[in-house]
């Protein structure tokens, strides 16, 4: 099993980026992980003097052999390690969803006892995730921190072990990255972070000879169309669409009974609202698909 370490990052998605491995599909590859601040905050104090440029790291990319432009990746989760007894979360005046609110910087130490995120007198359970996912992009770049159909920073927390995630290639090699792990987060990020934590990712590789349009989920369930852009309104109103046209092509239906058919079956969210482009997600039930 390849293992990319946690010193060979990137800070953006970009078509010409260099692969620092080589995989194929069928093949088993280890991520190690920095931490979505790249472990820069020690103390709370230290996010007085946090580097903006180092954060959100992704480690890779790698270069799977025999993917094409126009195929899909599909990249199934196997495990997700956390690799410290603690991580981090911090809220910053003009980010987030209450980004008129806030006042100030400040970053919260959690620690990690028993599967559990202890913050103050609670216990919250562990739900690992990974943050910034995906490949490289058709022409534009993309910093780690914003996502869009390449993946990047969806910030979703489906995305997790035993998950599947299908991402559109639109480079020969695919060059797959990923990083920002999270131990536990709600729907829609609030603050602008989740419990930022280094981890070791364990995921599968392989290929779809198919074209989608955007990232797509798959847990054992449900499929979750993953549409990242600037405006939400717009994210919803994309993520339906896609919905609602697999729900016609596996279904056989008109695009109008398809709709009818998603106004019943279809639960339409959000990942996250924090970010540059703002990620919503449109969950289908497997079932509703065969």
């Amino acid at each position: 099993m390849k293992v990319i370490p946690k010193d060979n990052v990137i800070y953006a998605f970009s078509p010409g980026m260099k692969p620092v491995a080589h995989v194929h599909a069928g093949e088993t590859v280890q991520f190690e992980t920095l931490d979505a601040l790249g472990g820069q905050i020690q103390d709370e104090a230290d996010v007085m003097n946090l580097d903006f440029s180092k954060v959100n790291p992704a480690t890779g990319p790698i270069y799977v052999e025999g993917t094409k432009k126009g195929q899909t990746l599909v990249v199934e989760i196997l495990d997700i390690n956390i690799s410290s007894d603690r991580g981090v979360i911090v809220a910053e005046e003009g980010f987030g969803v209450l980004k008129n609110v806030v006042k100030g910087f400040k970053a919260k130490i959690l620690p990690i006892r028993d599967g559990h995120v202890i913050f103050n007198d609670l216990s919250i359970p562990i739900r690992p995730m990974i943050g910034v996912i995906g490949v490289a992009p058709e022409r534009e770049e993309f910093p780690t921190g914003t996502a869009h159909k390449h993946g990047g920073n969806m910030d979703t927390k489906e995305i997790s072990i035993r998950s599947k995630i299908h991402l559109p290639i639109f480079q020969d090699g695919a060059l797959f990255a990923l990083g920002d792990v999270h131990a536990v987060m709600g729907d829609g990020e609030v603050c602008v972070s989740a419990c930022e934590v280094p981890a070791t990712v364990t995921v599968k590789i392989d290929i779809e000879d198919r074209t989608i349009e955007w990232p797509i989920v798959e847990t054992e369930e449900n499929v979750y169309v993953l549409v990242s852009l600037p405006k939400l309104e717009d994210a919803l109103e994309e993520a339906t669409r896609v919905a609602v046209k697999m729900i016609s092509e596996a279904r056989k239906l008109s695009f109008e009974e398809a709709y009818m058919l998603a106004s019943l079956i279809v639960d339409v969210g959000v990942s996250q609202l924090v970010d540059p482009n703002l990620t919503a997600k449109a969950k289908i039930p497997k079932r509703y698909l065969v």
